[in-house]
């Protein structure tokens, strides 16, 4: 049958940085440092330095076991050119490493940035200018090599802090204060070996390495010369581009076509790219050689060579691709850093005779995949070459299409040049009936602010748009192409920040699909813009394994929080799922107010593709920032202790307070594609429960006289959905037992205690028997929730009750009081001391009393 498919190829860094471990050296490392850092030389050397280092210290740690062995440093195109070399597969979004100043003050400490549980591996580590360049900071935070083996353990091997700034200290059974802090180089050991043989290191907790290298590594010289690691340097080039389109039999294909791509044209691709435009079914027809984007007109130009019919004929993709390399290469000399976007709709098989040139052509693929029967190869040729998936279904009441291009953008890691989607709605609307909504400006964005709709019948739809003043756009204020049936307004200037309103009504006598874009860019070229970014846990999964759904809000490097966060997930033929993406710390989401919101996904209803879109939005209120990173991070070492005396390091550099630091940008509106999935072995119907609750990983324990609080966030009926059907709590004064022999530790009564459903506060109160044993002032807590089925969740996160009997003369001076200290020790080692009253009944509301969170149900129930 005829196709679809069209090509944009960008000739920028590509997205496939692909670090890799062969033999015992990591190759392929990418470090890209931001185009908003000035120019500095001093970051290449120091970075050459740092990583030379950091070799040395991993090769002597891992006992001669694994090092650095090539590097390449990805230059900003805004420092001057200086014969660094052309990047191929390599782009700032996908680098291990950035250096980059963080918009808000988090100081200078290094951190990485962690989605997963541990064993996962990190998105990448973060280091400032100033890290780099300043060597004050090494008193602070030790040498710089030490610092990015530290955080390499976070990226690589998903291993988290085990201690905690603002409680360094935990109480002992024996109560004996004791730092919070672990020395495991051998779980770094092992941790080393998972990557030998090519395994998941799993749910359980690596412990996580501290600063445990200084002082532990034997640094031999012996052979230094061999492990010495090897730099590239790449420059950011000019952004090219070529379009593509191959043919299809279908006229609402080819229009739908037109709309995204002319959107893509000229209110997308950034500016001083180079576009050219080839056609192809079985051979391939240069539309226009390449052009730069300096001005609308060229954008205009370069709209009109998009084809206005279907050509016919039998796809031929590695034809189009070739063709498309030609282009580029006439103009360049090179094909290196190429980005190509692949759009089609129809079956080929023999694409797969050209995935080797394409692979070995130093070029990226990003796929389009329209409609169930586009070729099942453009996943792995995009797979291949590091590029991004995305899948359009062939309903017409989805604007796919738009939001797939509307989610690609270069690879520079230039955030103020790039388009942001802020709405993108629509539907099936009857005759004479209307549809609408309100679209929030906020400051961060309103540069090259687009409103564009489109509809299907011959005349366009009637058109009111509201902006925050007051004033009235309708049909007259808009560019209408009613051969494309797209209107289109450019508000000029900066858009006004606040609500705009819009109303789209169809006066064609039947019904018909309308749909709104909205697209703008960042108003202030010193201040970042909020943006989104979606993505599932994996591009391809298999059932019964859940998925879990990331979007993270973010402006420039720090954290939104505060945001509702809806994911919708669309597969080919089957019924939209809509899911609530929660920044909690609970359930899928691992670090609470990082930023990141995330939800399990398992309702698959049918095999093949899936696609995946994010709406964002925030009221305007003021929402507290994160005044310190809440990802992993260098720990600040304020001494240590030399022939037996306290040295003092310098102070820890000042953090912005948490009074100092608000958003003041108020509501906000953003929408974003998270590309596409694959979903295969899904049984017939009927199914049968294979999704046990999700695992309880902020499980609180608290004391009040002889009662232990215990509080968590209620997990679901399936993971994070629904409601358990019970919990079984249990308790020991070992926590070994209740990780590896929880069925056999001591059973808690839970007899009263009635799950929630998920996502809700769970509060519950017991008398631990062991409390009235007098040498028992200890005990540790897990709780794992069943379901219907009799599924059980995994053993949650261990919490540690800590009873101290006060000192006799503390209690002869204080007899009108019977003091108790209650000490919270929960994932992290994480402890809390505080000092109650003798009745009980005030005890526990004084302890519950900051349990309860704001619109949520709590539920307290006790077992004495």
């Amino acid at each position: 049958m005829g196709s679809l498919p069209m090509t944009l190829l960008a000739l920028v860094a590509a997205r496939g940085a692909a670090l890799q471990l062969q033999g015992n050296a990591y190759h392929g490392l990418l470090v890209a440092i931001n185009p908003q850092v000035p120019e500095d030389q001093r970051l290449l050397a120091n970075i050459r330095e740092m990583i030379t280092e950091a070799s040395f210290y991993l090769f002597n740690a891992t006992q001669r076991r694994v090092y650095f062995q090539n590097i390449k440093i990805l230059i900003p195109a805004t420092w001057k050119a200086n014969n660094y070399g052309k990047p191929q597969h390599e782009t700032y979004e996908k680098a291990e490493v950035i250096v980059a100043a963080p918009f808000w003050k988090h100081g200078d400490e290094p951190y990485t940035l962690q989605y997963g549980e541990c064993g996962n591996m990190g998105k990448y580590i973060h280091f400032t200018p100033n890290f780099l360049v300043n060597d004050y900071l090494i008193d602070v935070y030790g040498s710089r090599g030490r610092a990015f083996v530290h955080e390499w353990a976070h990226l690589r091997w998903g291993v988290f802090d085990e201690y905690d700034n603002e409680r360094p200290f935990y109480i002992t059974g024996q109560n004996q204060v004791k730092v919070t802090r672990y020395l495991i180089i051998l779980l770094f050991l092992i941790s080393v070996l998972m990557d030998f043989r090519k395994m998941e290191v799993g749910p359980f907790s690596l412990r996580c390495l501290q600063e445990a290298f200084a002082g532990t590594i034997s640094f031999e010289e012996q052979g230094a010369c061999c492990f010495n690691p090897c730099f590239s340097l790449l420059e950011t080039g000019k952004v090219w581009g070529s379009f593509h389109t191959l043919g299809s039999h279908f006229d609402d294909r080819i229009n739908r076509l037109r709309q995204a791509a002319e959107l893509y044209l000229l209110q997308i691709v950034e500016d001083s790219s180079y576009v050219g435009i080839v056609t192809f079914n079985n051979e391939g027809e240069i539309r226009t050689q390449l052009l730069q984007i300096v001005n609308k007109d060229i954008r205009k130009q370069l709209a009109s060579y998009l084809p206005t019919a279907p050509p016919t004929g039998r796809t031929n993709i590695c034809a189009g691709l070739q063709l498309g390399f030609e282009v580029i290469k006439k103009q360049d000399g090179t094909i290196y850093g190429s980005e190509i976007i692949l759009l089609t709709g129809g079956e080929d098989r023999k694409i797969i005779e050209c995935f080797s040139n394409v692979i070995n052509s130093g070029s990226i693929i990003h796929t389009i995949a329209l409609g169930s029967s586009a070729a099942k190869e453009v996943e792995q040729l995009a797979h291949e070459t590091g590029g991004l998936t995305f899948f359009a279904s062939d309903r017409l009441d989805s604007n796919d299409l738009i939001d797939s291009f509307s989610g690609i953008s270069s690879g520079t890691g230039d955030t103020f040049n790039h388009s942001i989607q802020i709405e993108s709605a629509g539907g099936r609307i009857e005759n004479y009936k209307q549809f609408g909504r309100a679209v929030t400006i906020d400051s961060t964005v309103g540069k090259d602010t687009f409103f564009v709709v489109t509809w299907q019948a011959a005349e366009p739809p009637k058109i009111a748009l509201l902006d925050p003043s007051g004033k009235n756009y309708t049909n007259k204020d808009f560019e209408v192409d009613k051969v494309l049936r797209v209107a289109r307004l450019q508000i000029p200037g900066i858009a006004e920040v606040g609500e705009w309103t819009y109303a789209l009504m169809n006066t064609h006598l039947s019904p018909q699909v309308l749909t709104m874009t909205v697209t703008s860019r960042a108003s202030n070229s010193t201040i970042p813009a909020i943006t989104v970014t979606a993505h599932m846990s994996s591009d391809r999964n298999k059932y019964p394994k859940p998925m879990v759904v990331y979007a993270r809000v973010s402006q420039g490097l720090s954290p939104v929080l505060g945001a509702n966060v809806t994911a919708i997930i669309k597969p080919e033929n089957g019924n939209s799922v809509i899911l609530e993406l929660l920044d909690n710390g609970a359930g899928s989401d691992i670090v609470k107010n990082d930023g990141v919101y995330s939800k399990y996904f398992y309702s698959f209803s049918e095999n093949g593709r899936y696609n995946l879109k994010v709406h964002v939005q925030r009221a305007n209120k003021t929402v507290r920032l994160q005044p310190t990173v809440p990802w992993s991070h260098s720990m600040y070492m304020p001494g240590y202790i030399e022939n037996g005396k306290i040295q003092m390091n310098p102070p820890r550099p000042s953090i912005t307070s948490n009074e100092d630091i608000q958003s003041t940008v108020g509501g906000f509106s953003r929408t974003a594609s998270g590309g596409s999935f694959i979903v295969s072995a899904i049984p017939t119907r009927p199914y049968i429960d294979v999704f046990p609750p999700c695992k309880i990983t902020d499980l609180d324990a608290k004391t009040a006289d002889d009662t232990v609080i215990l509080s968590w966030t209620a997990s679901g009926d399936d993971l994070d959905e629904g409601q358990a059907a019970s919990y079984e709590i249990r308790t020991s004064e070992s926590p070994l037992e209740l990780r590896d022999n929880f069925d056999n530790a001591i059973p808690v009564n839970t007899s009263t205690l009635t799950p929630q459903r998920a996502g809700y506060k769970e509060i519950f109160l017991f008398k631990p028997e062991a409390f009235a044993a007098e040498n028992i002032t200890t005990i540790y807590v897990a709780v794992r929730a069943i379901d219907k089925s009799s599924l059980c969740s995994d053993i949650s996160n261990i919490a540690q009750a800590v009873k101290l009997v006060p000192p006799m003369d503390y209690l002869t001076a204080n007899a009108e009081y019977n003091v108790s200290t209650i000490v919270l020790l929960g994932c992290g080692c994480k402890s809390v001391f505080s000092y109650l009253e003798s009745n009980s009944h005030k005890n526990i509301c004084k302890i519950l009393e900051p349990l309860k969170v704001k619109h949520e149900s709590v539920s307290t129930q006790m077992i004495m």
